[in-house]
């Protein structure tokens, strides 16, 4: 199942397909016991899939078999056992991709000429995705992290290793401790191509980044420049051989500060706004702002969801079972948000206090 959603990919799920491009959304639970209802639940979705491609005449019956196929291959693929809040499967003719995501999404099947992005941008965007890199003289190990782990990344060229030949630790070891390793030549041009891995691969696949290591380590980082001079450093060695598990434990202190400190960073960004009349604040009104592309900053606390329909030139709360209502309309803003070149911060559930837990900063 795929997790990383870069520009480049997302830019490809984008793309015009020959119709029918099938997206088809459930939601998933990480834990019993509702977890028990998932296989039924996704089976039933992927079925009002195939229905509807065989209800609709402008989907010939080859292309149907087409998307059918791959609809299988990827139900085929999901493993529910490391299930997540939601499941996007992506089916068009000769391809298939399986998301999950760390964020509930609605029940629904949409048949386009492009893929449904929106909630997949939108749990990207909420997970707030970040690179760790791991330094020690003979190894540098690269570290995918979300909300709650890290996963070793094999990418970029990484992990960076120094050959037997060029790096001989009994020899440090008698030069004196462990940090005068980082005084070796050889130390200090494999930290450097290090740092320029890690910039290629920041350009590519933009991320905050910190980076793990022996106080010497960091401070010869400091001085190379490049790509890891301005992450946030954490001063803890040893973890370049270390578990996952290890590593998030070491990094846990400082992206609770950084944590704090973004969402205090959005409240004083909220609170300027209201003096300068350009604060906005609940679903309608971000709406019609956002339409208009008016929004600079918007904030949207983690678990905020709610239903709604189009009711003339505005949003209203929808009734159960609404056929017109829109589930996911907090996703379609932030999707629409980042595309108007907005900044879009999740904050944790209450921090916006009386803002209707969605408000924005209006560009005029």
């Amino acid at each position: 199942m795929e997790h990383d959603l870069s520009p480049a990919t997302l830019a490809e799920l984008r793309r015009p397909r020959p119709y029918p491009a099938v997206s088809v959304l459930a939601p998933t639970h990480r834990r019993e016991p509702l977890n028990a209802q998932d296989p039924v639940r996704l089976r039933n979705v992927v079925a009002e899939a195939k229905k509807q491609l065989e209800a609709d005449p402008a989907v010939t019956r080859d292309r149907r078999g087409e998307v059918e196929l791959q609809l299988d291959r990827a139900l085929a693929e999901v493993d529910l056992t490391h299930a997540e809040d939601g499941l996007v499967i992506f089916a068009a003719p000769g391809e298939h991709q399986v998301w999950s995501l760390a964020r509930s999404v609605p029940e629904r099947v949409v048949l386009s000429d492009t893929f449904l992005t929106r909630n997949l941008v939108s749990a990207h965007t909420a997970e707030r995705p970040f690179w760790a890199l791991s330094v020690s003289p003979d190894r540098v190990t690269l570290w995918s992290g979300g909300p709650d782990r890290v996963t070793e990344e094999h990418a970029g060229g990484f992990p960076l290793t120094r050959a037997a030949e060029n790096f001989d630790p009994e020899r440090l070891e008698r030069v004196g401790d462990q940090p005068s390793a980082f005084r070796d030549e050889g130390t200090r041009r494999f930290l450097r191509e290090a740092d320029a891995a890690m910039g290629a691969l920041l350009r590519e696949h933009p991320r905050p980044l910190y980076v793990t290591g022996e106080p010497a380590a960091l401070s010869l980082l400091s001085e190379t420049g490049g790509a890891t001079r301005d992450a946030v450093h954490v001063q803890h060695g040893g973890l370049a051989h270390g578990t996952p598990e290890a590593v998030w434990q070491a990094l846990r202190p400082a992206l609770e500060r950084e944590s704090r400190r973004s969402t205090e960073g959005v409240r004083r960004a909220l609170e300027a706004a209201r003096g300068r009349k350009r604060f906005a604040a609940g679903v309608d009104e971000l709406w019609q702002n956002t339409r208009e592309g008016r929004i600079q900053l918007l904030a949207v606390e983690e678990n905020f969801r709610t239903t709604v329909r189009e009711a003339g030139e505005h949003l209203v709360v929808a009734e159960p079972g609404d056929p017109d209502a829109r589930e996911d309309i907090v996703d379609e803003l932030v999707e629409q948000c980042l595309e108007t070149g907005a900044e879009v911060r999740f904050v944790p559930d209450g921090a916006l206090g009386d803002a209707e837990r969605i408000a924005g900063v209006l560009r005029y």
